[in-house]
């Protein structure tokens, strides 16, 4: 798959991987830190890790020993982007919705006058 967006809405499908996001958000953590927040193996958060950095949606440093991992919020940002532009449809629609049934209730009140 080698469309960034397909490899980002991936990524995100998997709960593990956003909560993963969500704990790095909050600031760089190292790997350990992340297996034992998760209750998961490390080759398990391993795997989720590599999907999320395949995506763009993290980076990994090497710090003498360790491995921080830091959110990349370029990736997101490209996910937000997509969605942004299907919000923007949809609340036209539901505006032009709107619209339409006041129109037909004041018909119908009008109507019902006569």
């Amino acid at each position: 798959m080698n469309d960034p967006l397909s490899r980002t809405f991936l990524a995100l499908a998997d709960p593990t991987r956003r909560a993963i996001l969500a704990q790095i958000a909050e600031g760089a953590l190292s790997v350990n830190d992340i297996v034992a927040a998760n209750h998961l193996s490390q080759p398990g958060i391993s795997k989720h890790l590599k999907v999320l950095e395949e995506a763009g949606l993290i980076r990994r440093e090497r710090v003498a020993k360790t491995r921080p991992v830091h959110l990349e919020p370029e990736g997101l940002k490209r996910a937000g982007a997509w969605i942004d532009h299907y919000r923007k449809y949809w609340e036209g629609a539901f505006d032009r919705m709107d619209a339409l049934i006041a129109r037909l209730n004041e018909e119908a009140a009008k109507n019902g006058r006569q």
